[in-house]
């Protein structure tokens, strides 16, 4: 029985557009950023950040070097905002149906710009941020560690006192999905942007 449903932010809970953040990190100068940006895994400073290896200031200082002038914290939130261009409010307002049946969190490859937003009431339009939607946040930069590393998916078990046969996993990333199955997660694969909510509640209804 599943007693743990965890969510992916970006691609689940809201439709990324890689091409839209590309643009707007090419307007604060970089020249190239296709080779540290894609959908699912970042490179370089962009996913030392995201795995909590360095700080947003030091974020800033290495993206400033990258475009040889100096990169604000707003400038590179905006740009890192890029990403998300439509927040999914009908499916963050259904996930109220699930909380008292489930247990909710999210398990994100994120960083501190993001959240900085998310984490607000500006997150929707109804002024709740995204913490108000789930039981526990799972963030890559927090925990040292990223998806599709075994370790995350680990640590989550752990610090969630979870289990894992009774733990549904979604996400958009196929890799990422993979490596929580060998750890004993259920999965549910599901594509950037789309509505998954008949797929989950087939999902429940079949491992109840």
């Amino acid at each position: 029985m599943i007693k743990d449903i965890v969510f992916d932010f970006g691609g689940v809970l809201t439709t990324i557009d890689t091409g839209n953040a590309l643009q707007k990190f090419r307007e604060l100068g970089m020249q190239n950023p296709e080779e540290y940006i894609n959908s699912y895994c970042q490179k370089g400073p962009f996913y030392e950040l995201e795995n909590g290896d360095i700080t947003a200031d030091e974020f800033c200082r290495k993206l400033g070097e990258i475009c040889n002038r100096e990169i604000t914290f707003e400038e590179a939130r905006e740009a890192w905002l890029g990403f998300l261009v439509e927040i999914h409010t009908n499916l963050l307002e259904y996930l109220q149906t699930l909380r008292g049946k489930y247990r909710l969190s999210v398990l994100s490859n994120t960083n501190p710009f993001i959240q900085s937003w998310a984490l607000t009431p500006g997150f929707t339009p109804c002024g709740k941020s995204l913490a108000d939607y789930f039981d526990m946040l799972f963030f890559s930069y927090r925990m040292n560690c990223s998806k599709p590393n075994s370790t995350i998916y680990r640590r989550m078990l752990e610090q969630g006192n979870m289990k894992a046969e009774e733990t549904l996993f979604l996400d958009d990333g196929k890799k990422n999905i993979e490596a929580a199955a060998k750890e004993g997660i259920k999965t549910l694969l599901v594509a950037n942007g789309e509505d998954w909510r008949a797929e989950l509640e087939k999902k429940l209804a079949a491992t109840s």
